[in-house]
């Protein structure tokens, strides 16, 4: 039994948590996930690890509510439990991989889009903690949808807030930040990890790509058992196939498939919504049969 300690909702449909889970805390690395899971019989989703303390044992995740699953999460408080946790999982971002010596030559970005700031987050502070400052651009459709901008601040070298109505920061897409800053104020980066809605990424990856800039993007949206096993995840990287869950979540962006990446997370995330609905609304629900008034 893993016990939650600190439920936080942070906007809209976006959720924090912290959980007693000693062994992932231990482990863990940027980049990587989990699995929790409630009840014996209950909802497996992945999570994503936000931020982990080794010494007290805990871990952050966040996560968005988007079919009944991660609406059953929502609803736990602190002092609940996972049943059972498994992780950490997946690959850890390719920078654990580099040397000390290898960090200082480059000059990175990190593209975060909505919910993307929560798996952007351990690597921008574990590459602070080893003296390397990255930039980052942080993007929500409006200011009250932004999620750890104070976090990414204190480890960040720079955040270059866009909202897509001008609520707060600049107005536009993060694209529009990442050419202004290429183009127009002569940064040069070597090396950009974007992550947040796949559209997003797939936008990212082709300024990137014009710009010569290397792009890593983490396909961890359109996970949803963690294990490989649902077939959710299942991509096309280059000329191979690959899935998120377990060869990934991350890879080069400028060799993704992204549209049909998005083409299967349409057609899962229905059946997550239809399911969503029965939970919502159980009873009052005919499934569309017109005998609801």
């Amino acid at each position: 039994m893993y016990k939650i300690t600190r439920v936080e909702h942070l906007v809209d449909k976006d959720w924090l948590m912290d959980v007693e889970a000693p062994y992932v805390a231990r482990k863990a690395e940027p980049g990587q996930f989990m699995i929790a899971k409630l009840g014996e019989l209950g909802e497996r989703i992945p999570l994503t690890i936000a931020d982990y303390d080794r010494e007290k044992g805990t871990i952050t995740i966040v996560f968005q509510v988007i079919g009944a699953s991660t609406e059953k999460f929502s609803h736990l408080k602190a002092g609940d439990y996972f049943t059972d946790i498994v992780g950490p999982l997946g690959r850890p971002s390719e920078l654990v991989e580099m040397t000390k010596e290898e960090l200082e030559k480059e000059s990175i970005i990190f593209i975060a889009g909505g919910v993307g700031a929560a798996p952007v987050y351990p690597q921008v502070k574990w590459l602070h903690e080893r003296g390397i400052e990255a930039d980052v651009i942080l993007g929500a459709r409006n200011k009250d949808l932004l999620i750890m901008e104070e976090d990414l601040r204190k480890v960040a070298k720079n955040v270059y807030v866009t909202t897509d109505d001008g609520s707060y920061g600049d107005k536009g897409v993060v694209t529009d930040v990442l050419k202004r800053l290429v183009n127009e104020e002569g940064k040069k980066y070597t090396r950009c990890i974007a992550i947040g809605p796949v559209i997003m990424m797939k936008f990212a990856a082709l300024t990137t790509k014009e710009l010569g800039i290397p792009t890593i993007v983490s396909m961890n949206p359109i996970m949803i058992d963690g294990t490989g096993m649902c077939g959710a995840c299942r991509l096309v990287v280059g000329d191979q196939v690959k899935f998120a869950c377990v060869d990934g979540p991350e890879f080069d962006g400028h060799l993704v498939d992204f549209n049909l990446a998005m083409k299967r997370q349409q057609t899962y995330k229905t059946e997550e919504g239809k399911a969503l609905l029965e939970l919502l609304e159980a009873e009052k629900s005919h499934g569309g049969c017109g005998n609801c008034n």
